[in-house]
């Protein structure tokens, strides 16, 4: 049986009692690193063999991993924090799982996105969640303009290092919500628009791991021709015409060369 154990994003006493008796039955337990694990073992009194298992070597261990399971052994996942297989590794071994009729099962816990929703004043009736975002940043942009125009809030991870760069890119009248160090000493939430946030930021240096939320806006772009949409696009995202070309017409479902035409050649969508 493959175990996918969800472990504290901070505070070492967020573990469930079914974890920790869990975790003492596994044969191994593969670890994003296994000095972070160590750490909640110790803390347990739990000794079990602790195997590598991360982003550059997931892909090399998985044949021996699917050997060991359909040979009877327990193996536990774990991820730095939280919830393995959502922004960490493990996705490919569960589509394995999955595949080869392997048994595996996911022992529910902390899982920082889902804290700061929790947390955050924004509404909570619709949601998305995108994870990273990209790290270049015309891709991050033309991300952020396809993620945004989501009738509901929007919810990604962003490292401290990248967070002043990101926030620089939001738009300017969206509420947005920083929650740091959550479950830690230090938490913090802040909201307030992009600007008011940059300012917090370059006066106090950013650590920990972030979770952003952006709030919904009131918009329809049924509303606006197809000149007015991509003009939206480029105007409050700072992307090129021709990216803003292609998001339009895959919002609307339309060629992008119709979009194209309708705007440099005066032509008609029918």
């Amino acid at each position: 049986m493959l175990y996918l154990i969800a472990t504290p994003i901070g505070n070492l006493e967020d573990i469930t009692l079914r974890a920790l008796e869990t975790l003492k039955k596994c044969d191994y337990l593969l670890c994003e690193d296994t000095r972070r694990s160590q750490i909640l073992l110790q803390e347990y009194k739990i000794v079990v063999p602790l195997r590598s298992f991360h982003q550059f070597n997931e892909k090399k261990n998985e044949d021996k991993i699917i050997h060991d399971l359909k040979n009877g052994l327990s193996i536990g996942v774990l991820s730095d924090a939280g919830t393995p297989g959502i922004c960490d590794p493990g996705q490919s071994l569960i589509e394995r799982c999955y595949h080869e009729d392997i048994p595996f099962t996911s022992l529910p816990g902390p899982c920082a996105w889902t804290v700061a929703l929790s947390l955050c004043p924004f509404s909570k009736r619709r949601v998305q969640f995108l994870g990273f975002l990209p790290k270049k940043e015309e891709e991050k942009k033309r991300a952020l303009a396809h993620a945004l125009l989501y009738p509901g809030t929007t919810i990604f991870y962003e490292s401290p290092q990248r967070l002043i760069a990101t926030l620089t890119l939001l738009p300017s009248e969206r509420l947005t919500c920083v929650m740091r160090e959550l479950t830690k000493l230090h938490e913090e939430h802040l909201v307030g628009k992009p600007r008011e946030l940059l300012s917090h930021y370059e006066k106090n240096v950013p650590r920990g791991e972030c979770v952003l939320l952006i709030d919904s806006i009131d918009f329809n772009y049924e509303d606006l021709s197809l000149s007015a949409h991509v003009q939206y696009i480029i105007d409050t995202f700072k992307i090129s015409t021709q990216d803003a070309l292609k998001i339009v017409a895959e919002i609307r479902g339309i060629p992008k060369r119709d979009v194209y035409h309708f705007i440099h050649r005066k032509g008609r969508v029918e």
